[in-house]
């Protein structure tokens, strides 16, 4: 498991952040999980994300704050990556019914991207909800997601 992890007002600490908790640290083997440091590069996001950060304190914080991206800015980015992993991670957001298909377009016709883009991020959210919830026939598996994004990587070539 990983998290990523932007170092705000100082991108340049990144690097810091691989070398301290990321993948193969110590802390890694520790705790079964890493940090990937990134810069602001990294993710495409619809504007006002910034306005959009979740914060998190709590005792388990010790009093330091994090924020993390709303689910929806959140989910927007990982479609647009439309990696496996991504797609897994955004088809479960659905399925647990933490996000709203209304947002998420609402975001991408916000976020610049190309019209081929668009079109191809709309077809997987479309596939998204068009998930069977156990009282319908419709079934979308992780294969719909997987065929579409190399369907889309087929037609980019």
């Amino acid at each position: 498991m990983e998290t990523d992890v932007y170092p705000g007002n100082k991108p340049a600490l990144a690097d810091k952040v691989d070398g301290a908790i990321g993948e193969g640290s110590p802390f890694h083997e520790e705790f079964g999980y890493y940090a990937q440091g990134v810069g602001p590069e990294t993710a495409v996001l619809p504007p006002g994300w910034q306005d959009r950060l979740v914060s998190i304190s709590n005792e388990n914080t010790k009093g330091v704050t994090g924020l993390c991206l709303e689910v929806h800015d959140l989910a927007i980015s990982k479609l647009i990556a439309g990696r496996p992993k991504d797609l897994e991670f955004v088809q479960e957001l659905a399925r647990n019914k933490m996000i709203q298909q209304e947002i998420i377009i609402e975001r991408l016709v916000a976020t610049e991207l190309t019209e081929k883009e668009c079109n191809r991020i709309r077809t997987r959210i479309d596939a998204l909800f068009d998930v069977d919830d156990g009282r319908g026939e419709k079934i979308l598996f992780v294969a719909t997601l997987l065929t579409l994004t190399l369907l889309g990587r087929a037609g980019a070539s």
